[in-house]
């Protein structure tokens, strides 16, 4: 085997990040059963290379599998929600407090390329890459105060940020804003942190996390039951 081979990714990787990015796109619902001969065909695969990529993802925390039922995607409660992005502001908050004005300025390149990340996935209509680079970005903030724990802390509710992400922006789409005025929110967040003005970055924050999830929520679960 060639250098080049071993680190080409592996099918069960590929198949992964493919389901990956449907469950974040939303293509695949909250749970939803996933059908392993309609993931086979769709992506072109055998069943053991498949099932390996799910026990990836039931790691991760995306998808359940439960015995003799099969897998389904992973279903946040309104209060794991609740949950997830308030302890999300807090470490947010918290960063930002410690990290802007931003003593290192090479800090802010790796929140830099992921907001271009996330320029070219609104694009390309990729929602589920721009939900992951829109968690990188995010993580990128957090890391701008040189913390290690606070960087732990973020990272360990990873997977259960994606699937809020994920809710959040497709909601946000379907009644608010298009992809590109989504990154665009992104944007205005990063000039503020690059200003050094760390009230401005808490006062855009709070409008651009939890506080603004949870209306949007309210908000489409009474257009949805008005319109049934």
């Amino acid at each position: 085997m060639t250098e080049h081979q071993l680190q080409s990714p592996s099918l069960v990787q590929l198949a992964a990040n493919a389901i990956r990015r449907m469950i974040l796109a939303g293509e695949l619902a909250e749970g939803e059963r996933l059908i392993e001969e309609r993931l086979t065909e769709q992506l072109g695969i055998s069943r053991p290379p498949l099932r390996e990529a799910l026990r990836v993802l039931e790691q991760e925390g995306l998808i359940v599998t439960r015995p003799r039922r099969g897998s389904t995607v992973a279903t946040l409660t309104d209060q794991d929600v609740f949950e997830i992005l308030t302890l999300r502001s807090a470490l947010e908050r918290l960063a930002v407090e410690l990290g802007v004005p931003v003593q290192k300025t090479e800090r802010l390149k790796v929140a830099q390329d992921a907001l271009l990340e996330m320029e070219r996935c609104a694009s390309a209509e990729d929602r589920g890459s721009l939900v992951q680079a829109g968690y990188k970005f995010h993580s990128s903030l957090v890391a701008l105060a040189g913390h290690r724990r606070l960087e732990e802390a973020y990272a360990s509710v990873q997977q259960q940020l994606l699937l809020c992400m994920a809710r959040n922006l497709y909601a946000r789409e379907h009644f608010y804003e298009d992809l590109h005025e989504h990154v665009a929110r992104h944007r205005t967040l990063l000039d503020l942190v690059e200003a050094g003005d760390p009230a401005a970055v808490l006062a855009e924050l709070a409008v651009h996390g939890e506080r603004s999830f949870s209306e949007i929520q309210s908000n489409v679960g009474s257009r949805e039951a008005s319109s049934s």
